[in-house]
């Protein structure tokens, strides 16, 4: 015969007191984390100086923390709205770009008619120039075929907004030339995609991206090259008019051009533009 038993009451009055002990013990933990807090308390002035110094001395992460803790203490007003920017902008010196860009793009959504939007669209296309364009030591040994532009195109279309948008802007001068270096550095990484087409005799996709350089970026430096390349692809697919059509253009608009006469040749990688 099969016989049960019902909990006893010291069975239930231990678990009672366990459940009793582990509440007193997550509460105590949170009031001694809110209590161990160093800015409990702190006004949104004293928050917005400490995280501006902490952002002038290259503390960029600490700066963040105190940047969100501004926002979420005193959602609105001017510090708040201040500490949006300067968080995307810690990031960005913090080499942190998603975040930087993701902040960007939060704070034009929140304030399109903000006085510093201006600033908002440059800075979220320095991240984006100075992402790709690769200024460190690193970006000299890679195959250039192996990065994405992707950033670069979003770096000309936040610079382009801004000169667009805002003619009395003092970043509107510096925007306007470093989208001519965005254009020149874009056809060049497309001239050097389609010299490594060449190398591997893909004359196909070869002379396909060449001729994007020649109909995207037609005043970039890259076109010379890139009509050089068309010929010569087309050339060895064949097709001797769109081969006479290339070499034509080429010779019409560079009379001096070196591959008139050399060929193309193993073409200098897109980063050394000049």
């Amino acid at each position: 015969m099969l016989h049960t038993t019902r909990p006893s009451i010291f069975s239930t009055f231990r678990h009672l007191a366990l459940l009793s002990l582990t509440l007193l013990v997550l509460n105590s933990c949170a009031l001694f984390q809110e209590d161990t807090d160093p800015t409990k308390g702190w006004s949104a002035n004293k928050l917005y100086t400490t995280a501006k110094e902490s952002l002038d001395e290259g503390n960029y992460e600490q700066a963040v923390k105190y940047y969100e803790k501004l926002e979420a203490r005193y959602p609105y007003g001017t510090y708040a709205q201040q500490a949006q920017i300067e968080t995307a902008y810690a990031h960005y010196k913090a080499n942190e770009p998603a975040p930087a860009i993701a902040a960007c793009d939060r704070f034009i959504k929140l304030h399109p008619n903000h006085p510093n939007l201006d600033y908002v669209y440059y800075l979220k296309g320095m991240i984006g120039f100075n992402e790709d364009l690769g200024y460190g030591g690193y970006v000299m040994q890679q195959d250039p075929t192996e990065r994405d532009p992707k950033s670069m195109r979003e770096s000309f279309i936040a610079f382009k907004y801004l000169y667009d948008n805002f003619p009395n802007s003092k970043y509107r001068d510096d925007s306007a030339k470093r989208m001519i270096w965005l254009v020149n550095a874009l056809a060049s990484h497309d001239l050097h995609v389609a010299n490594y087409y060449v190398r591997r005799g893909a004359w196909l996709a070869a002379a396909n991206r060449a001729q994007d350089v020649v109909r995207y970026y037609p005043d970039a430096p890259a076109v010379e090259e890139a009509l050089a390349v068309m010929g010569y692809s087309y050339g060895q697919l064949g097709l001797g008019d769109l081969q006479n059509d290339s070499d034509r253009i080429l010779r019409q608009n560079y009379p001096n051009s070196r591959f008139l006469t050399e060929g193309i040749q193993r073409s200098k990688p897109w980063y050394h533009l000049y």
